[in-house]
């Protein structure tokens, strides 16, 4: 009786902290622009809102780098999907919460050297993490 008790209470223990283990993605999860005027040489400035913040090691002028995920199937010899992460380019930090951020575009990859992505700009759903330097 003792034994099977210890066994469920493992088992229970073991469902709580192993959603625990699994890495957390961290992503663009709002974008907030200027109203363009219409001016020539505009500039249109936009804020980046991300969930990753303070308790992950984020401050004011942290460099966050920004990867877009590119799945595509091959459809002649395995046709098995693949998944690419792709550096798109870097967020700065301007005010950092306890585990969120708001940021401002500081490089951006797309376009460069004609480098062709599935949707020019950041978007929702791009992932960011903390530049190693």
């Amino acid at each position: 009786m003792k034994k099977i008790n210890l066994q469920i209470i493992a088992i229970v223990i073991f469902m709580f902290t192993a959603s625990m283990g699994f890495a957390r993605d961290f992503i663009i999860f709002s974008i907030v622009q200027d109203l363009p005027m219409g001016y020539q040489n505009e500039t249109v400035n936009k804020n980046f809102y991300v969930n990753i913040g303070s308790e992950q090691g984020v401050d004011l002028g942290t460099t966050l780098d920004v990867y877009r995920t590119i799945s595509r199937l091959d459809p002649y010899e395995t046709k098995q999907r693949y998944q690419y992460q792709v550096k798109i380019g870097e967020l700065e930090v301007l005010h950092t919460e306890k585990d969120t951020a708001i940021a401002t575009l500081k490089e951006s990859n797309i376009g460069k050297d004609a480098k062709v992505y599935d949707i020019g700009g950041f978007m929702i759903g791009d992932k960011v993490n903390v530049k190693v330097k």
